[in-house]
């Protein structure tokens, strides 16, 4: 099993990178774009956690910048009629954190979005991943004292890799949201982070 590439990044197309190992051997890696945009430039010293597909006659490598996307990669995998292809293209477009959240509360609206999945994949999706997803939030969560529920959107926010402290900080500047869902104040706390409205 390939479980991580480290080299030099050689070229790059919208859903793969080149990457050239130990001076002589170029991998293909299959990565999402929103991976390819924390790259960097042809030349750059890379490194990507990896999985390894065999299917049939084709042996295809994919990669992700960060662990979590990776364990995500592979949670969406586990769902039946969900390949590394279609899971490829929800990392692609909606990026592994709002992707996750997206799961998490159940939001169909936001998972079509992405190409190749219907109402029907995204139902799935949600059925088989949701809980799943919930019960990993609550073993990552650390007791915060805070008010109303912010202590679960903390605990959601820190689960997708940000720290205490940036997750104290955006949720302290939501100001008055009290009579807004759960859903809508992660939203918009994961808005705030990525330097949205």
């Amino acid at each position: 099993m390939i479980t991580g590439v480290t080299g030099i990044l050689e070229a790059r197309g919208p859903d793969w990178v080149q990457v050239k190992v130990g001076g002589s051997v170029s991998l293909q890696v299959f990565v999402p774009s929103t991976t390819i945009e924390d790259l960097g430039d042809p030349g750059d010293e890379v490194h990507l956690h990896t999985r390894l597909y065999i299917r049939d006659d084709e042996v295809v490598l994919y990669g992700f910048s960060t662990p979590e996307a990776l364990h995500l990669f592979q949670m969406l995998n586990s769902v039946t009629g969900v390949g590394p292809r279609t899971a490829l293209a929800l990392l692609s477009s909606l990026g592994h954190q709002s992707l996750a959240i997206a799961l998490a509360t159940g939001d169909l609206a936001t998972l079509t979005r992405a190409p190749g999945v219907g109402k029907k994949t995204a139902g799935r999706l949600v059925l088989e991943l949701k809980g799943k997803l919930e019960k990993e939030l609550a073993e990552v969560s650390t007791p915060v004292v805070v008010g109303n529920n912010d202590g679960d959107i903390i605990s959601a926010l820190m689960a997708l890799g940000y720290s205490a402290a940036e997750s104290r900080r955006v949720v302290a500047s939501l100001g008055s949201v009290g009579q807004l869902s759960l859903e809508e104040k992660i939203r918009r706390a994961l808005q705030q982070l990525a330097g949205g409205s």
